[in-house]
């Protein structure tokens, strides 16, 4: 899964330098018939690896390379997802795809099951805008929170199998609640629907696929009707579908769309909170570094008011680092919110966390890191800890 990863293992075991060694081989691969042979040997040494449960080679190799050659962790990561989320059940290919929804509230984002008619609502929103025609579609039927989808390749390849064969069957997936951890609560944060198309080998998988399909229309139809199957499900909630895609690649956009989403909604929070306008707080933005540049933290308090009510981390994505001007991007989402003050600060934070309860520690206006304290709420709801 392509993420920030740290280094840490001074050595390789065989399995993980081959798997180094090929994807640095297919990086300065000069034809299409090279790309096709490097990419085989790497599908072979994967599929095996996923075989015989055994992960750790893959990890390795992708700390390894996210230190060393960024193109080759990126085609590399690209491969292990590819063959973990994906594969032929009979004369089908299936595939694990992923519903993801930004939300916030004042009270609990749910993370729960889903009953039959809300999984019968979003099966008919699915197939009249998102997938292909001749699709057979399984869904799980559990709201899942980030700590509740499948930890690493191997869970992740188990719940793809798991729901492509029920695609093939015509069923969805039953998910007992018993089994997942619990769920951590914050004020923005993302849910996921999770499930599985199945189409004949070579098929068009999704809307955009075939001739007459446009992401971008298919993407608007989604989010102006798509997401109410969800409402029912999301009590008290605001939210944003994101457009359903391949597992990897829609939890990679619900991270990106994620953090514009958790500032918009701390401004709206903190206004419905203590009952004041937007112009009435300010926002304090800054970048933490250890050895390098590793997340911007956002403080935000009230006007007239130095103490940090509520922060937001905003983490780097992919290849991003201390060349991306992320401060103006971060300025001008907040611009857009209305709010009173936009205090960029220039110097490096160090990344420090609460000794007490290990929790980040946000600027305030006069570049100080500093506990977040506990806003006081003008109506009901008590205050939670913002994404």
């Amino acid at each position: 899964m392509k993420r920030r990863r740290q280094y840490s293992q001074p050595r390789l075991g065989r399995d993980a330098e081959r798997l180094t060694w090929l994807a640095q081989g297919l990086v300065d691969s000069g034809s299409r018939a090279e790309d096709a042979f490097w990419e085989g040997e790497l599908r072979a040494l994967v599929g095996r690896l996923l075989e015989h449960d055994n992960e750790e080679p893959m990890n390795q190799a992708l700390d390894r390379l996210h230190e060393t050659d960024a193109r080759a962790y990126e085609e590399l990561a690209d491969l292990i997802e590819g063959v973990v989320e994906g594969g032929r059940l009979e004369e089908r290919q299936y595939l694990l795809i992923a519903l993801p929804v930004l939300a916030w509230s004042r009270y609990e984002i749910p993370a729960r099951g889903l009953a039959p008619d809300i999984l019968a609502a979003l099966r008919a929103q699915l197939s009249g805008h998102v997938l292909a025609a001749g699709a057979r579609l399984a869904l799980a039927d559990f709201l899942y929170s980030p700590d509740q989808l499948p930890r690493g390749f191997l869970e992740t390849r188990d719940l793809a199998q798991r729901l492509g064969t029920a695609a093939l069957a015509g069923t969805d997936l039953r998910i007992d609640a018993r089994t997942l951890p619990e769920s951590t609560q914050y004020v923005s944060d993302v849910r996921y629907v999770v499930g599985a198309i199945t189409v004949e080998a070579g098929k068009a998988l999704f809307r955009w696929n075939e001739t007459d399909g446009n992401r971008d229309e298919a993407e608007r139809r989604w989010r102006s009707q798509g997401g109410a199957s969800l409402q029912a499900a999301m009590p008290g909630c605001t939210f944003e579908p994101v457009l359903p895609d391949a597992y990897f690649a829609a939890w990679r956009r619900a991270d990106r769309d994620g953090r514009a989403f958790s500032l918009t909604s701390a401004v709206a929070y903190l206004q419905s909170l203590l009952e004041v306008p937007a112009g009435d707080l300010w926002a304090a933005v800054a970048p933490y570094h250890d050895q390098r540049l590793r997340e911007w933290r956002i403080g935000f308090g009230r006007k007239d008011d130095d103490r940090v009510l509520h922060g937001v981390v905003w983490p780097l994505l992919g290849l991003e680092d201390e060349t991306a001007d992320i401060g103006a991007e971060i300025a001008q989402i907040l611009a857009g919110t209305r709010i009173g003050q936009v205090q960029v600060l220039d110097q490096r934070m160090p990344l420090e966390y609460c000794d007490d309860c290990g929790a980040p520690l946000f600027p305030n206006l006069d570049g100080e890191p500093t506990h977040t304290e506990e806003a006081e709420p003008e109506g009901d709801g008590a205050p939670m800890q913002l994404h």
